[in-house]
């Protein structure tokens, strides 16, 4: 449901979640009667644009501001332990928390949920059931909702090296290549350092280039995939995957085909799973080699 459905309320739209806890519409967070009567002393902001002025200055409450729209590809489990901090610390300190976005439906409701399913390891239907209860109309849209549930499967921390949380930065990026044919700054760090370049502490298990031995990947860098057909990856510094949406990938040394990317399309691979976006090596152009001792196995 989009939140345009809550027009038919009233324009100012305030619920307690839990005690000090609110969730309500952008029209109560700038109202001052509204924050003088709950005494409220900390707002978060999920929306496009701010609070006025004469909010933002006002010396007793304490604002957050996240910019996001009410779009399923907009990113906010990267928000999550953030605001779960931000909320706690206030009501710790005795506080009352307003969170808003717009009309108080979907993104005010998606980090009100992620705060009750961390604070109470519970999952995302029973927070949502918990949050609907005290506020019916709240609806977060479906990209909202598979974050919460990714949050839930990372046991509500926010880690960065895990895969399943690069996973969806990379579907994250890929949207805003489709968008722009570039990779925007701000997810830049996916791509992983060139594991062929001098390491202090290298990984043994590698994938060496067949025609040269040039290290391509580490076995930490494989993506998980049901078959062994083609080898997924993480994003690496030597494919210069930055600058374009999709393109061959060669061995920086020996200038070999090894493989290919894709942003957007992504990769079909012969097993019939459709990958995207895709970074891959062909196996019958690497090795898989453990170094051990300084004694180099293929296999």
């Amino acid at each position: 449901m989009a939140e345009e459905c809550e027009c038919k309320f009233s324009p100012i739209s305030i619920n307690e979640i839990e005690p000090g806890l609110f969730l309500s519409s952008a029209s109560a967070a700038r109202d001052f009667e509204t924050l003088n009567n709950k005494n409220i002393s900390h707002i978060l902001s999920v929306d496009t644009c701010p609070l006025p002025r004469y909010i933002l200055e006002m010396g007793c409450i304490t604002t957050m501001f996240i910019k996001a729209t009410d779009m399923p590809g907009e990113d906010l489990l990267s928000y999550f332990d953030d605001t779960y901090t931000f909320i706690t610390n206030a009501l710790e300190k005795g506080g009352k928390v307003i969170i808003h976005c717009y009309y108080g439906v979907s993104r005010s409701a998606t980090i009100i949920i992620a705060y009750v399913m961390k604070k109470y390891k519970i999952s995302y239907e029973e927070a949502f059931d918990r949050v609907k209860a005290k506020r019916s109309i709240i609806s977060p849209n479906q990209g909202f909702i598979s974050q919460l549930k990714i949050y839930q499967i990372m046991k509500y921390i926010i880690n960065k090296s895990d895969m399943k949380y690069k996973l969806y930065r990379l579907t994250m990026a890929a949207e805003w290549m489709r968008k722009l044919n570039i990779l925007p700054q701000n997810f830049r760090d996916l791509i992983q350092t060139d594991p062929g370049l001098p390491q202090s502490q290298p990984d043994p298990n590698v994938y060496r280039c067949r025609k040269c031995r040039r290290v391509l990947a580490c076995k930490n860098n494989l993506i998980s995939h049901p078959c062994t057909q083609i080898y997924f990856l993480e994003p690496l510094a030597w494919m210069n995957c930055a600058q374009t949406p999709q393109g061959k990938l060669y061995c920086p040394n020996c200038k070999s085909k090894v493989g290919s990317f894709s942003w957007v399309m992504g990769c079909e691979c012969p097993c019939g799973d459709r990958v995207a976006p895709a970074f891959y090596l062909v196996p019958s152009k690497v090795d898989f080699c453990n170094v051990v001792k300084n004694i180099e196995v293929s296999f």
